[in-house]
């Protein structure tokens, strides 16, 4: 099941990196806004990061 879900998310990764190159190249509305949803999905995954790591207690017991 496990796999299942990794696989799903993987291709929905993929997915956006696909929409975010082919908007770069102007592609239609619908590709821009999914990546625009992309990159910014990134952009709160990087600074989530960033505060988890700095909050983080250093063991993972």
């Amino acid at each position: 099941m496990a796999v299942l879900v990794l696989s799903g998310v993987l291709a929905l990764v993929v997915a956006g990196c696909l929409c975010v190159v082919w908007a770069a190249r102007g592609g239609p509305r619908w590709a821009r806004a999914v990546a625009t949803a992309t990159l910014t999905a990134g952009e709160l995954m990087r600074r989530a990061g960033r505060t988890g790591r700095s909050s983080g207690s250093g063991s993972d017991d």
